[in-house]
């Protein structure tokens, strides 16, 4: 995980201005609720990206919650469709920022970005991943006979 730019010019409405902020995420989490047994329960897969996810500052609101601990801060994330932007429901991201008064320097440190998808998304999802997995580790070895 990355920033770059003033994470501090995001407001609680999304603006194009904010283009120049960028964050690098390396880690998705997918979630979906699925039936087991009488009751609902959530299940989530992480994803760790080889390429960071570049998410841009004109794509992010942040949500006011009094939830949150100082520090932390939690953002809507919006998709560009066509040059309109779009609120996405179902993408969340929330970091979590500390400050060095001695190099007056804010320091990201955590970064969380959920995805909420269907149970057939969720299963494609994972069985990929899986696949290119097994696919790298594959590619190191040398045939044995």
């Amino acid at each position: 995980m990355r920033l770059k730019g003033n994470l501090s010019q995001i407001k609680n409405s999304r603006d194009n201005q904010n283009v120049d902020v960028e964050l690098y995420i390396d880690k998705i989490e997918y979630i979906t609720n699925k039936k087991d047994g009488r009751y609902t329960q959530p299940f989530e897969f992480v994803d760790e990206l080889d390429t960071p996810l570049v998410l841009t500052g004109d794509c992010l609101a942040r949500v006011q919650d009094k939830h949150l601990e100082e520090g932390e801060f939690a953002y809507q994330v919006y998709d560009k469709v066509e040059g309109e932007y779009v609120l996405n429901p179902d993408k969340y991201l929330e970091l979590t920022v500390a400050y060095d008064f001695d190099a007056d320097l804010t320091i990201l440190t955590a970064a969380y970005y959920t995805v909420t998808v269907s149970n057939e998304e969720f299963k494609d999802i994972k069985a990929e991943r899986s696949k290119e997995k097994k696919q790298k580790k594959g590619k190191g070895r040398k045939g044995r006979s």
